[in-house]
């Protein structure tokens, strides 16, 4: 049998590799001879770089050094030159939420992705893949287009400071020294498809993960309608609002294309050849729930493959949306505190029960 093992990140314990390996090595424990292919996946948000630099052959990291991380002190930035000088960057490296002491909804920013994107088109890429997933600012990608030279000026043509709060004194915008996107053109790849601004956007549903409270929610979404307002663009695109924001920014000032990041990635590392003749495909996510099966890893693998498909997950908020088998490392463990503190035994066995019960 050819089992092909396709999961994404278990979003705080175990990467998408770790996770591949984990699943393999169980079922090598109760299948030995059978043919296995590890084929790590992502969506867009954290580990995107490391998917594709797994599956790219001739891929090169590249570092750019003392960027603005989310809170304005200094991070280390890199990302990937692939085949072509087509630049992968990874927005949580320099502007993830991971990276704050504290919350501060208002005042985090994107300019650190910008001052990243900026030591890419130095170095010559030719095009752009921008993964936005895992966001700390809700700055509509102002702080990264600021690093790119768009200058954006209150009524008393002040440069304003950094932060979503702040686009709610944006008059108007320079564009003139706003370097050009690269000629091979701009993808930005994201797991959702939320607009800007309302209910169903940027700042209403990912601010208060960021730490927004309610009325720093209806503060956010009003400067970030204001800067739509002066910037242009389409606020209600989907994926707009992905990133705080980062997505639309990025659309409306640099013509850059929101495409759903699991497609996207899965063409770049060539999954539909991995899964051609699979006989068993595994894939995974840390929480199966029904958003999984809409743009994200689990509903990718399972649109590409006609294979047995099993989902194994951290824990199951929802039954699948289809024929796939689903183990959960929470029943297996007996409980999520179980399954996080030791993912990769369970990753193991979730693999061994798999392949016994073949």
């Amino acid at each position: 049998m050819r089992i092909v093992f396709a999961p994404d990140s278990f979003k705080g314990t175990v990467s998408a590799d770790d996770a591949a390996a984990a699943l393999a090595a169980g079922w090598r424990n109760a299948r030995l001879d059978d043919e296995v292919l590890l084929a790590p996946m992502a969506d867009g948000g954290e580990g995107a770089l490391d998917v594709l630099a797994r599956a790219t052959p001739n891929a090169r990291w590249r570092s750019a050094p003392d960027c603005t991380g989310p809170d304005g002190r200094r991070v280390d930035g890199r990302y990937l030159l692939l085949p072509g000088d087509v630049a992968a960057v990874e927005l949580a490296v320099t502007s993830g939420l991971p990276l704050m002491r504290e919350p501060d909804p208002l005042r985090a920013t994107t300019r650190g992705l910008g001052e990243v994107i900026a030591a890419a088109l130095d170095a010559g890429a030719r095009g752009l893949v921008i993964a936005v997933g895992g966001s700390a600012s809700t700055d509509g990608g102002a702080g990264a287009l600021a690093a790119l030279g768009l200058r954006l000026l209150d009524a008393d043509d002040n440069v304003l400071d950094d932060g979503g709060a702040a686009l709610g004194s944006l008059a108007r915008v320079e564009r003139g020294e706003l370097r050009p996107p690269p000629r091979g053109g701009v993808q930005i790849l994201t797991d959702v498809t939320h607009p800007l601004l309302g209910a169903n956007g940027a700042a209403a549903v990912f601010g208060p993960q960021k730490g927004a409270s309610a009325t720093e929610v209806a503060l956010l979404d009003a400067a970030l309608a204001r800067f739509a307002a002066v910037i242009g663009g389409d606020p209600a695109a989907p994926g707009a609002g992905a990133a705080g924001g980062a997505a639309f920014g990025f659309a409306a000032a640099w013509g850059a294309r929101i495409v759903p990041g699991a497609e996207a990635i899965a063409d770049l590392i060539g999954l539909d050849d991995a899964l051609a003749g699979a006989d068993f495909v595994v894939t995974g996510e840390g929480r199966l729930d029904a958003s999984s099966w809409r743009g994200k890893v689990v509903g990718e693998v399972a649109r590409r493959t006609s294979a047995p498909l099993a989902v194994v997950c951290g824990s199951a908020a929802a039954a699948p949306a289809s024929a796939a088998q689903v183990v959960s490392l929470a029943e297996l463990a007996g409980s999520i505190d179980a399954a996080m503190t030791d993912p990769r035994r369970w990753l193991t066995a979730a693999g061994e029960s798999l392949a016994a019960a073949r």
